[in-house]
């Protein structure tokens, strides 16, 4: 019978290597229950994988293997993954990996066609993907893709929330919805849109995610045993829903859960979508929701091919509707969905943790009660095998203190593993809390940095708050003025204040450089030339009885602009210029003539937009300071905020104003729209997140992470900073929930926060490789999780008792997938300036046109200085001319 390699053999005339031949030319040693994984091609596929278990090269050599040794084309693989960051590192694993097969082969491969990316990413690929999925129609184009940031701003939007109230019944009074939702869902009669929006969002996005339909369950609400609700508060919430989705009509746009949701109605319109692909395969399996179950199970009809990898364990995003039954439960989906069974293959070995810290999270799981009816049980059994059998203790606690003694205590053992060479950098002693935005967090940072150690730890307040980000927006404030913000509040009091601190700031690095006050003066008498210049040419529309919509005609007007009284040479030289001249007549001929408003801002808009006033900032020894202490001295942290910050910039001068404009200018309007409302936004939602997708934690700084953020990690040393997590029972949004979905519960909801919790904590003890820290507080008021007591008890170390001699040093680890480097975008920038590859390529800093000012400066200095240095040298060296020589 002809093989695959057969076929590739007449082909090339190359003998392609075995598999096994491939694993020892990569280095890679697959152990039994991997190899099976890795050579499973037809069938459902069901892995259960473990914390450091190598799912990961898993899933890079079952697609390579699919692809070279059983011909499945890249366009009939479907891959998704969690993130981007995780979709990149596998497309950058498969491209080195099926290079070396075209290197010993010469069978090139490509992975354009190939579906690899997160589960939005591919439905928005689906919804445009025509040729594949809708054959015998066009459809429109895709609407306008909202993130959570976006959904925000749009729900909060005075236009769009009256569309959603009024479909509740309340218009034309708008904010009765605001105290109607806040009465029902925050129990406060409060008149705050921003509690009433975040409070909307998630119920939002549930509904869309577990495919409910308003019109289905109006009739049904009387018959439903709802848990806190009544049947009108859930009318009252489908109404706004119904609202909701008329307003992103209204303005085609939608959202991450109705993109999926409009996905799944493409496939299920189209009889051939279980053909598409050949295989579909799905890492964290453990997070999907409704709606993408159904969509991985509709793509699969056809060939039954289905493989999904995750952990029940590290499933954590309940509160964003994924729903860990569908991991648990995908034997009997599958026979549901595909009346087949899966072949289950447990991936349980451990490579990344020593035995200790393995051990110690198998016992905590052990201590919470997962037992369902007769015998069954809500978690996937399981108990994972260590790789690195050191018998050394691993996992320590601080002496039992109150919390100040006991970070002290912490703090000082880290001072000590960083002064041994324990560990290569600050950075890889990674501190997990639950949460950030807690007193136990401020007193570990404030005992680290009473040791001399820098922290990182965005999270732990605002972003807005960190001095990078506030040296920055408090010139900008300095810059544009500060606007009138009406209303009232505790949220609003608290930004007067940040406003007011941002001016002390701004006053402050003025007084220390004076050539960035000059610059200050000379953008804000750019901004009042605008104004005048507007003033100026507004007083001729006036006197000649002009209306700004009407054609801009030059033979009647353009005399006239030019010499408006008051008008400055920068605002006549605009209006007379000759491109203007020339575009009049090409406008006027394609049906398009320019409007005198047009003209009229064209001439009195800014050369600049914020992201090119940020690059020129950037140019001053304040900002220029940061990036030298980047790259000598290794302290990556403010770099590292900068960048976030250039995306906040460019989003707002993307969606927003990419123009500045004196109309804008004129009242203090475009102060209003950046200060007041969008920044004003990102205070109240705390905006602070940062992840990058090559170094998510700056060099020279010690990180401080919510469990959630850590997920997917690991680091050498973890120091988990609270061991406590209240159970509050269930969240509300699932006590609303719950009933109405079609689908017999899983999970009862007195039981159900219990779960997570033990999962969250689970995450956070099976990120550490050599040592894992608890902090133990004890005293008045002071308690942790009851899992954590046999563990505190029996099975762990006191710092002061551990010899740090048996600790292993963090030397720097072999990547688990190869990375692949454009010869564009990496090498040529990194030769052109290595100081653009850190910012740009390192950083992610969102690019403008002003950033070649900032790089030109620095590298004119650079040469101003050697200038100096030249005529020093030949001043010292230069004898007296000769006579001769004269």
């Amino acid at each position: 019978m002809s093989t695959f390699r057969d076929h590739l053999l007449a082909i090339t005339g190359r003998e392609l290597p075995t598999i096994e031949q491939l694993w020892e030319m990569t280095g890679f040693s697959p152990n039994d229950a991997q190899r099976q994984a890795i050579l499973h091609v037809e069938g459902p596929l069901y892995l259960t994988a473990g914390p450091g278990s190598g799912k990961t090269r898993v899933l890079l050599w079952r697609t390579l293997n699919l692809m070279v040794y059983h011909g499945v084309k890249a366009e009939q693989i479907f891959l998704s993954t969690f993130t981007e960051k995780a979709a990149k590192q596998l497309g950058d694993g498969l491209r080195s990996l099926l290079g070396l097969v075209t290197n010993l082969t010469g069978q090139p491969y490509d992975l354009a066609g190939m579906y690899l990316g997160t589960v939005h990413s591919l439905c928005q690929r689906i919804l445009s993907d025509r040729r594949r999925f809708s054959p015998n129609r066009q459809r429109p184009r895709p609407p306008t893709l909202l993130d959570d940031l976006g959904q925000y701003f749009h729900l909060y939007d005075s236009q769009n929330w009256e569309i959603v109230a009024s479909a509740a019944g309340l218009r034309p009074e708008p904010e009765e919805a605001v105290q109607a939702v806040n009465r029902l869902l925050n129990d406060a009669d409060s008149g705050s849109r921003h509690r009433a929006v975040e409070a909307l969002r998630p119920i939002f996005n549930r509904f869309s995610e577990e495919l409910l339909d308003p019109a289905d369950l109006r009739p049904r609400l009387n018959s439903l045993q709802l848990d806190g609700f009544t049947p009108q508060n859930v009318d009252f919430l489908l109404a706004l829903y119904e609202g909701y989705r008329h307003s992103l009509q209204h303005t085609r746009q939608t959202d991450f859960a109705l993109l999926q949701r409009e996905a799944f109605q493409v496939l299920q319109e189209f009889e051939s979508a279980g053909a598409v692909f050949r295989h579909v395969i799905v890492d964290e399996y453990q997070d999907t929701n409704t709606i993408q179950e159904r969509i991985f199970f509709r793509l699969a009809s056809g060939t039954g091919n289905l493989c999904v990898v995750g952990d029940d364990d590290q499933a954590l995003y309940r509160f964003r509707g994924a729903t860990v039954e569908n991991f648990v439960q995908f034997p009997a989906r599958c026979q549901t969905y595909l009346a087949q069974t899966p072949r289950t293959i447990a991936l349980d070995i451990n490579y990344r943790s020593r035995a200790h810290i393995v051990q110690t999270y198998n016992r905590f799981m052990a201590q919470t009660d997962w037992r369902a009816a007769e015998g069954t049980t809500f978690r996937v059994p399981k108990t994972i095998i260590p790789h690195r059998a050191d018998p050394s203790p691993a996992v320590l606690s601080s002496a039992p203190a109150a919390p100040e003694d006991a970070c002290r205590e912490i703090a000082r053992f880290v001072r000590r593993l960083i002064d041994e060479g324990k560990v290569e950098n600050p950075n890889q002693i990674a501190f997990l809390y639950p949460s950030l935005k807690s007193e136990q967090t401020r007193r570990m940072i404030a005992a680290l940095e009473a040791e001399g150690l820098l922290v990182y730890a965005p999270r732990a307040g605002r972003f807005l708050e960190v001095d990078e980000a506030r040296d920055v927006l408090g010139l900008f404030l300095a810059i544009f003025g500060r606007p009138r913000i009406e209303g009232m509040g505790h949220d609003l009091e608290a930004y007067q204040i940040y406003l007011t601190r941002l001016n002390e700031r701004a006053r402050e690095l003025q007084e220390t450089d004076p050539l960035l006050k000059q610059f200050v003066d000379d953008r804000r008498a750019e901004i009042q030339r605008a104004l005048d210049d507007y003033k100026a040419l507004q007083n001729v529309l006036t006197h000649n009885r002009w209306r700004p919509e009407q054609p801009y005609d030059p033979a009647a007007m353009k005399r006239a602009l030019a010499a408006a009284p008051g008008l400055s040479e920068t605002g006549r030289r605009l209006v007379s210029s000759v491109y203007l001249d020339r575009l009049v007549p090409l406008r006027a001929r394609e049906g398009r003539p320019l409007s005198l408003e047009y003209v009229i801002r064209r001439a009195t808009s800014l050369d600049w937009n914020l992201l090119d006033l940020f690059y020129q900032l950037m140019g001053f020894e304040h900002f220029k300071a940061m990036f030298d202490r980047a790259e000598r001295n290794g302290d990556e942290g403010a770099v590292a905020n900068l960048g976030l910050l250039t995306q906040y910039l460019a989003r707002f001068v993307q969606e927003r104003v990419n123009v500045i404009t004196a109309a804008l200018l004129n009242d203090h309007k475009f102060s209003g729209m950046f200060f007041g409302s969008y920044l004003f936004a990102l205070f109240r939602l705390e905006e602070s997140e940062r992840e990058d997708e090559e170094n998510p934690f700056p060099r020279g700084r010690i990180p401080f992470l919510t469990i959630h953020q850590a997920k997917g990690l690991e680091f050498p040393v973890v120091v988990l900073g609270n061991l406590d997590k209240r159970d509050r029972g269930a969240p509300r949004i699932e006590r609303l929930v719950r009933p109405l979905l079609p689908r017999p519960a899983s999970e009862p909801l007195e039981r159900m926060t219990a779960f997570d919790i033990a999962r969250m904590f689970y995450v956070a003890l099976s990120r550490a490789q050599n040592l894992l820290i608890l902090a133990h507080f004890s005293g008045r008021g002071q308690r942790h999780h009851s899992a954590f007591t046999p563990l505190l008890n029996e099975h762990v170390t006191r710092l002061a008792d551990f010899d740090l001699a048996t600790l292993p040093p963090a030397a720097a680890r072999d990547e688990t997938l190869p990375r692949v480097y454009s010869f564009t975008a990496d090498y040529l920038l990194y030769q052109k300036c290595p100081r653009q590859y850190m910012i740009f390529r390192k950083f992610g800093f969102v690019p403008s046109r002003s950033q070649t000012m900032l790089f030109g400066s620095l590298v004119h200095r650079t040469l101003e200085d050697l200038h100096h240095e030249l005529i020093r040298r030949r001043a010292a060296t230069a004898s007296p001319p000769k006579k001769d020589d004269r």
